[in-house]
């Protein structure tokens, strides 16, 4: 056979003496002087076991805290690394303790399966071990791990190896399920009422305030606590609400699923290695003992969950469910009690600001299309859903974004697409066993699938999420009557009116022969998590766009034409063209004329858009029929608005008046 060496001679096939025993040629490696052929020969590692080399593969966090001020002979001690993780750990442990005990349980940091041995167990049949879980009653003698601030690595890590359900998806978010729950369980949302709460808030019909007494609270707690403290190990989450520096609140989330910490981590604002050291005790804490049910027995419970609120002890109890949206609008109903004592206006809104620094808010119900008209890449996104307005402007409440992932697709939500990446959460959606590919149309598991990011996976977000005041406030709606006109302008009495109704209207159900549209109504388009009467939120949302000069309008979403059947939805690119006609101011110098019934400003024209489909009578065929379904949505307005009526705000009952005056005139 002829050499195959290279001109070095480096190797080559021989035959002869070179030829092995099976009658193929050797591979004859041949010394190039005295060199070695393909040294990657290296010292011998330092350690003398696998625990060794694997300790060796990770490397300690460096404090990163900064010194500050002068550090002479006088200068006060500094806490040694230890002494801040004992009084971490002593605040933890306190939050944990039991009301039936003096003390909090034995607390330590670290992973326990790190720690321990394996348990000997003799005549094992099986590969794999079963460690019984302790007795809730030995929980004083054993030690809870605690899980602190872990990163979305090591939660990863948890998550895949300990929950069933976990994977990570081809685009490197960690696919989770949230149990039998797959949204929110309002009936199932209770407040203590309080000599407090009892005048402070909003209660009755109408209302989303279930009332419970604080005895229950304390049982409830109790189930709670004694759970995560019988667990071998629970996450602790110490973070921030509101970006604003002056108004942010401290929160604690401890729960049982690594899913739950990870997904915390995301929506709630992440502290600095600095603030977390300062972080001190908690302004309120979750208990998240979602995988345990309530007792079905104990007073004013209706099901096997439980999520309650106590606004005086400052703590939220989760049973019976594991659906992580019930701690993100828990401390969305917290700070609509927190923020409007300080005087600072708590909204379910989004919020962008364009390179001018003009701020707009986006209110709408699901639908409306608040999130893709918020979402615009000539602005800057300051929050999508939650938000505080003060005396020195807008500020974002989270610090994520919890999006719907039902038919997401690149092309029409290219933003939410990119930012399900590593680090992102998604809830209860269908993937590919084999490439891990999530199918977004899927409904097997629920038509809420979710994904939660942080913000700054937003290409455009605006960090930190604080903004001037708002020049422009849009309330949304999709009329599937057909009636509202694309864009109105709204005096304050009418924003108000609007605001406190929060309208839209869903498209008919699959029934069969079923083509009537289903008016929705929710106080302050977001009925479910205010505290305070919905005139409260209203007035002081009309007192800061006075203030601040800003303007309220009403953008119709829905039908033009006719009804949901008979008529056409509005088509997006002439909402886009209204939209940036208000960013603009260009909308303000437009010539106005008055509807009939709703008595709403229209503009007899907006550059882009057809002038004919501004009034919404020119679009309809038969005038008779819009006169009639005009009355019947103006009727189902009145009704809704019954509730309301029989609240004063202030001494007098003026601006209560002022606001009915507002609405539809017959």
């Amino acid at each position: 056979m002829a050499s195959n060496g290279n001109a070095n001679g480096e190797f080559s096939f021989g035959t002869g003496k070179g030829t092995a025993r099976n009658g193929l040629s050797k591979i004859q490696t041949q010394k190039k002087h005295s060199e070695i052929c393909h040294d990657d020969s290296a010292p011998t590692v330092k350690a003398q076991t696998i625990d060794e080399l694997h300790s060796l593969q990770q490397k300690r966090s460096a404090p990163t805290t900064p010194i500050k001020g002068a550090q002479g002979a006088f200068a006060p001690p500094l806490l040694s690394d230890e002494d801040r993780q004992k009084q971490q750990l002593q605040s933890i442990s306190a939050s944990l303790a039991s009301s039936a005990r003096e003390t909090g349980p034995n607390v330590v940091r670290g992973d326990p399966a790190k720690k321990s041995e394996t348990p000997k167990v003799s005549h094992v049949s099986q590969h794999h071990f079963f460690t019984p879980t302790i007795s809730v009653s030995d929980s004083s003698l054993k030690f809870t791990h605690v899980l602190y601030n872990l990163s979305p690595a090591e939660l990863y890590e948890q998550a895949i190896k300990y929950e069933k359900g976990s994977f990570i998806t081809s685009n490197g978010a960690l696919a989770t399920l949230s149990g039998a729950k797959t949204g929110r369980s309002p009936r199932d949302k209770r407040v203590v009422k309080d000599d407090t709460t009892e005048d402070e808030l909003w209660w009755g019909k109408g209302s989303p305030n279930i009332e419970m007494d604080e005895h229950t609270f304390m049982v409830n707690r109790e189930r709670a606590v004694d759970y995560l403290n019988s667990l071998d190990k629970v996450f602790v989450n110490d973070q921030f609400l509101n970006w604003d520096p002056e108004n942010k609140i401290k929160v604690r989330i401890v729960s049982a699923r690594a899913y739950h910490s990870l997904f915390m981590h995301n929506m709630c604002i992440r502290p600095s290695p600095e603030e977390l050291e300062s972080f001190g005790t908690p302004d309120f804490t979750i208990y998240n003992a979602g995988q345990f049910p309530c007792n079905r027995y104990t007073h004013y419970m209706t099901s096997s969950t439980s999520i309650d609120l106590n606004l005086a002890r400052r703590e939220m109890v989760i049973l019976g469910t594991q659906y992580a949206g019930e701690m993100k609008k828990g401390l969305f109903s917290v700070m609509h009690y927190l923020m409007p004592k300080r005087q600072i206006l708590s909204l379910h809104s989004g919020c962008n600001m364009g390179k001018s620094g003009d701020v707009a808010l986006f209110f709408g119900l699901s639908g409306t299309g608040k999130t893709t008209l918020s979402t615009d890449h000539n602005r800057y996104l300051i929050g999508d859903d939650e938000h505080c307005w003060s005396d020195t402007g807008v500020s974002n409440i989270e610090g994520g974004c919890y999006a719907k992932c039902i038919d997401l697709s690149r092309e029409k939500e290219p933003d939410i697409w990119n930012a399900i990446k590593f680090g992102t959460v998604v809830e209860n959606v269908v993937f590919d066993e084999h490439t891990r590919e999530v199918d977004y149309t899927d409904k097997s598991v629920t038509e809420n699938t979710r994904a939660a990011y942080p913000i700054e996976y937003i290409p455009n977000a605006k960090i930190p999420c604080v903004g001037p005041h708002p020049k422009n406030v849009i309330l949304l709606a999709c009329d599937a009557f057909g009636v509202l006109p694309p864009v109105s302008k709204l005096n304050l009495a009418q924003t108000m009116y609007h605001f406190i109704s929060g309208y839209t209207a869903l498209v008919a159900g699959t029934e069969e022969g079923v083509k009537e549209p289903q008016a929705t109504f929710s106080a302050c388009f977001g009925a479910a998590f205010i505290m305070m009467h919905p005139t409260k939120y209203a007035a002081m949302l009309a007192e800061k766009m006075q203030k601040h000069g800003a303007t309220g309008w009403l953008v119709n979403t829905g039908w033009s034409g006719g009804r949901y059947g008979s008529g056409k939805r509005i088509k997006l690119p002439y909402t886009r063209k209204i939209i940036d006609a208000i960013h603009s101011g260009s909308l303000l110098n437009a010539n106005y004329k008055k509807t009939k019934v709703f008595g709403l400003e229209i503009p007899t024209e907006v550059e882009g858009v057809p002038s004919e489909i501004l009034d919404p009578v020119n679009t309809w065929a038969d005038k008779k029929a819009y006169d009639e379904t005009l009355l019947k949505l103006g009727g189902l307005f009145k009704k809704n608005f019954e509730t309301f009526t029989t609240y004063k705000i202030g001494k007098d009952n003026n601006l209560t008046e002022e606001i009915l005056a507002a609405g539809p005139n017959f």
